[in-house]
Order: C-alpha cells, then sequence, then structure tokens
C-alpha cells in the first residue's frame, strides 16, 4: 500500500461508518480500516460514538482510560483535541466511548443544536488528520444522526444476508433526509460486503444483488468470515496487528487502497 499517496494534508475526509443493524461488521471495519489507513501513511482519528464503546476496548483502550470521551464533546465540556489520545498504531488516534453516551441522547433532546453538536466540535479547529472516521451505535437515534451531520461521506458496511437490502433502505432514507435539511453535502462513501462466505452461494447472489442495486458505490473489496478477525478485538488490537497475513487483515488493506484511491480519483 506504500504506493498509495494520502489526501493532502490541508484536506480533511470525514467518514461516518454506520448501519442501524447489529453484527455487520461496523466497528471491525472502524478500527481495521482505520489501522490499515495509517499504515499507508495517512493520519487518521476515530472517533468512538457507540456507548458499547467495541472501537475504544478493540484498540486496546480500556475503560479505566476513558475519563475524556466523545460524551464530553457532544455535551461541550470539551474540545475535540482534549479528548483526542494515542493509541498502540502509529498516525492512529482516538477519541473513546464510555458508558455516559448511553445518556446523552436524552440529555441532548432540549439542547441548542443538538444535531450538529459533532459537527461543531469537529469545525472548530483545523484538524491535522487525514481521514476522520466515526463509529457509529446500531441505532438511527441522535448520536448516528450528530455523525451523519458531522461527515461528508458515510460507508455502509452490509451482511451478505438475505434480509441485507431490504435493511438498508432505512439507513438510505435516513441519510436522504439529513441530505435535504441537515447536511446537504453528505454522499455515500461506498457500500462494504461483510461476512463474506465463499462456500456459501447465499453470499454471491447478495453480492450481485447489492452490485446491481449500487453499482460503483459498491467496494470492489469484500471482507470474508474470517476467525481472526473476530479474535482480534478480544486481545485488544486491530486485525492487521494480530495476524497481519490473514484474510481479514489482507482484505482490509485492500480496502483501504480503494479509499485512498477514491479520495484522489
Amino acid at each position: 500500500m506504500n504506493d498509495e499517496a494520502p489526501p493532502s494534508p490541508h484536506e480533511t475526509r470525514i467518514m461516518a461508518i454506520a448501519n442501524q443493524k447489529g453484527g455487520v461488521g461496523k466497528t471491525t471495519t472502524a478500527i481495521n480500516l482505520a489501522t490499515a489507513l495509517a499504515a499507508a501513511g495517512a493520519r487518521a482519528l476515530l472517533i468512538d460514538l457507540d456507548p458499547q464503546g467495541n472501537a475504544s476496548t478493540g484498540l486496546g483502550i480500556g475503560r479505566g482510560e476513558r475519563d475524556r470521551s466523545s460524551y464530553e464533546v457532544l455535551i461541550g465540556e470539551l474540545p475535540l483535541a482534549a479528548a483526542t489520545i494515542a493509541t498502540t498504531v502509529p498516525n492512529l488516534e482516538l477519541v473513546p466511548a464510555s458508558v455516559e453516551l448511553i445518556g446523552a441522547e436524552l440529555e441532548l433532546v432540549g439542547a441548542d443544536r443538538r444535531e450538529f453538536r459533532l459537527a461543531d466540535a469537529v469545525s472548530a479547529a483545523p484538524l491535522p488528520h487525514h481521514y476522520v472516521l466515526i463509529d457509529c451505535p446500531p441505532s438511527l437515534g441522535l448520536l448516528t444522526l450528530n455523525a451523519l451531520v458531522a461527515a461528508r461521506t458515510v460507508l455502509v458496511p452490509l451482511q451478505c444476508e438475505f434480509y441485507a437490502l431490504e435493511g438498508l433502505s432505512h439507513l438510505i432514507r435516513t441519510i436522504e433526509r439529513v441530505r435535504a435539511h441537515l447536511n446537504p453535502a453528505l454522499e455515500i462513501e461506498g457500500v462494504l460486503l461483510t461476512m463474506f462466505d465463499k462456500r456459501n452461494n447465499l453470499s454471491d447472489l447478495v453480492a450481485a444483488d447489492v452490485r446491481d442495486h449500487f453499482g460503483d458505490k459498491v467496494y470492489r473489496t469484500v471482507i470474508p468470515r474470517n476467525v481472526r478477525v473476530s479474535e482480534a478485538p478480544s486481545h485488544g488490537k486491530p486485525v492487521l496487528l494480530y495476524d497481519f497475513r490473514s484474510a481479514g487483515a489482507q482484505a482490509y488493506v485492500h480496502l483501504a487502497g480503494e479509499v485512498l484511491r477514491r479520495g484522489i480519483a
């Protein structure tokens, strides 16, 4: 991936990784795409906006190390930079999540600019990062809405299962409403097929269906079902650090290459 050039240091691509359905590889994609981009020389920031905090755990940040988190950023107690911490991955920083995010949606209901809290924090000062990835919770509530308003693009992980497209329609409608009323610049970055099982004909059928529907928006890279990808979070590591030679790690390397190429196309 060293032949891929990251975007100009003066440009920051802000990407929400979203799907209201759980278990589709959303957080796994956030962690490993951010790691692969960082490995390619891009400065990356991962914002964990999921109260479960799995992206933070998957990068080895324990709950005791999250006294500054995305919660404080959303409620206006901290600027983004003050909540940003280093990770063991060179070029990759993290704004961790804390359990307080569970109550953030209720706390923000009556707040001014409640949908713009993250966007305001991101735009308050120039960011030193080439890429900002936002790991959204598995819902279409106020936290995900903040991510969609702050982002310029949305990457949608989509599990290769029978009802994949049906569930995706709800997210697409939400993206269209956000574009119409809150963030006219928002676009779909791409659709990523995850948990692909080449032994299962259904995976091929779903992939073909999704490509027919979304065309070039679907990444060529597919993320296979891979035990090493599943094991890595329990070790607090991205799969690229846990087992770089595994099929899952190599898939995320290829995905990062596609993301980088789209950014300079």
